[in-house]
């Protein structure tokens, strides 16, 4: 077992690898989806630190499923970077607990931080129920604090109460910016959609938001990207192979730096929602690595497509 300090207490290390070329996006860097698949091999590990390795395996009785997972991403990982991850658990309550992942790079500087909410259930059925004292023993021997600047900054923690729904998205007049089926390949192995998947099609979504002019290209600037600083992901259904989902996102506005998205996975079928999101974006120079600072103008412009009162 590798034990690491960290804010003051024990972090073990649960993940260990690097950014291959084709994970990366557009922009260089490694993609949003892909920091979260690291995230849950990451949490595979931290099931077997409490006593429940296999959980995630086909004979498993008993899983985690994430509820909700807050990231903050905190510096670029590019290709080849080689990096580490480190778990613990920052509460438990009856059949839930809250985990703190840290990515880190070579030099010890913070990638991202993860804050995932997970719940101890059957494995078929998805029927939560308590804790072992077992568990809960080792649970308190890894217990963690989040380091400063590493917590959540401009989206909250706040219970949700969803308003997600496809009548509600088309009252809003929400752009739809995914659609398409779950395949076998999304799935784990219990047939649920994994929380990557449900990343990876927010990040497939982004650009059709901007509808193929992102914040900042209109001040002379040609080589203009985009990245997500903080999101966070709240699970409300786990759609199962040949299920259909449909995307719906917005703006809800922001400021000069950033942008805050917001974006429903929804049943097209039934109209239910999967799953909601919240996200902080930025504009940034692809040369310099740069954040941009919008103009009045073009703050002006941006701001115009905010959809008030637009929330997870």
């Amino acid at each position: 077992m590798d034990l690491q300090t960290g804010c003051g207490v024990a972090e073990v290390e649960v993940w260990r690898g690097g950014v291959a070329t084709w994970e990366c996006d557009a922009m260089g860097h490694l993609n949003v989806g892909h920091y979260v698949a690291k995230s849950m091999e990451a949490l595979a590990g931290m099931a077997a630190e409490l006593g429940m390795a296999g959980a995630f395996s086909p004979a498993a009785a008993a899983t985690l499923v994430v509820r909700e997972q807050h990231i903050r991403f905190l510096r670029e990982a590019r290709p080849g970077a080689p990096l580490a991850m480190t778990g613990g658990v920052l509460e438990m309550g009856e059949a839930e607990a809250r985990l703190l992942f840290l990515l880190r790079h070579q030099d010890g500087a913070l990638a991202a931080a993860f804050q995932t909410r997970v719940a101890h259930v059957t494995a078929r059925d998805v029927q939560a129920f308590p804790w072992s004292d077992r568990i809960r023993r080792r649970a308190a021997e890894l217990s963690v604090e989040v380091p400063e600047g590493a917590g959540p900054r401009s989206i909250g923690l706040a219970e949700v109460r969803t308003q997600a729904g496809l009548d509600r998205a088309q009252a809003l007049g929400l752009k739809r910016t995914g659609l398409g089926a779950v395949l076998a390949a999304d799935c784990d192995a219990f047939g649920r959609m994994r929380t990557e998947g449900f990343m990876a099609r927010l990040s497939d979504a982004v650009p059709h938001v901007f509808a193929g002019r992102r914040p900042g290209t209109g001040e002379g600037r040609p080589n203009v990207g985009g990245a997500a600083v903080e999101y966070r992901l709240v699970h409300h259904a786990w759609p199962r192979v040949g299920d259909r989902v449909e995307i719906r996102s917005g703006s809800a506005g922001g400021d000069a730096r950033i942008r805050r998205l917001v974006h429903w996975m929804l049943d097209p079928d039934t109209g239910r929602p999967w799953g909601s999101a919240e996200a902080i974006a930025v504009s940034f120079d692809l040369s310099t690595r740069k954040l941009i600072v919008l103009s009045d103008e073009e703050l002006a412009r941006v701001e115009a497509d905010t959809i008030p009162g637009l929330a997870l």
